[in-house]
């Protein structure tokens, strides 16, 4: 299937680091779990593509803050004590500026680049189907998802021993 290919490696990271708000059921991502995802190990030079990705949304006319929500979090930092971080809870929007705005001499940059393309692309596409064509595009992903899940369960349950 083309998009086993394609959600291998770093990208499959960003589908599993994904979640979905139970308010609005939109995607976000928190940027201290997608920073090591595209290759940054530092927080402080996350931080600075991050800067320049919210400058890129301001100069779009978007407003920064429905993109990208400054979050803390309470981390351990050693002789059980915790402190306050900074982070973000980014949209699909933010972390496709991230992606564009990173170092793109880095091959986590440039998958996550096309991963967010095309995933973009994909939910453009979508919502532009009409209703009976959504349901029709779920019900045969459905179909889909369930022969793989039966085959694999079939490959456990029907192994044939040789001795």
């Amino acid at each position: 299937m083309e998009d086993d290919q394609y959600l291998q490696g770093p990208t499959k990271g960003f589908e599993e680091a994904k979640k979905i708000s139970s308010k609005s059921g939109i995607e976000y991502w928190h940027a201290r779990e997608i920073m090591p995802l595209l290759g940054y190990e530092t927080w402080r030079r996350f931080e600075d593509v991050i800067k320049k990705a919210r400058r890129a949304c301001m100069a779009s006319g978007q407003k920064i803050e429905n993109h990208f929500v400054s979050i803390g979090k309470m981390v351990k930092i050693g002789s059980n004590s915790v402190r306050n971080v900074d982070d973000y809870k980014l949209d699909r929007y933010a972390c496709y500026l991230i992606a564009q705005n990173g170092d793109n001499t880095k091959e986590p940059i440039a998958l996550a680049q096309t991963y967010f393309a095309i995933q973009t692309r994909k939910q453009e596409i979508f919502q532009d189907l009409a209703d009976t064509e959504k349901r029709l595009l779920i019900r045969n992903e459905m179909i889909g998802e369930n022969k793989t899940l039966f085959d694999s369960q079939a490959s456990r349950c029907f192994k044939v021993r040789t001795f």
